[in-house]
C-alpha cells in the first residue's frame, strides 16, 4: 500500500500485460499459467512482449472458459 493507493512490482507488471490486452480478452502472463496448473482453465499463447521497465521478453496467454 501506498497512502491510498497500490504499488509494487507486481502492480507494475499487471498494468504492462493488460496494455496488450484487447477489449475482449483476459490476458496473463507465464506466471499465472504456472500457478493455476491443473486447475482446468485453457491459455492461448498471444506471443512475447517486452513488458516497459521490466526485464525481458514475457510470454503472454489470453485465458480462455
Amino acid at each position: 500500500m501506498r497512502g491510498n493507493d497500490i504499488g509494487g512490482i507486481a502492480v507494475h507488471a499487471a498494468a504492462r500485460v493488460m496494455s496488450h490486452c484487447g477489449s475482449d480478452e483476459v490476458l496473463v502472463s507465464r506466471v499465472v499459467t504456472d500457478l493455476v496448473a491443473g486447475a482446468g482453465l485453457k491459455f492461448a499463447e498471444r506471443g512475447s512482449y517486452e513488458l516497459k521497465g521490466l526485464p525481458g521478453k514475457w510470454a503472454l496467454y489470453a485465458a480462455s472458459g
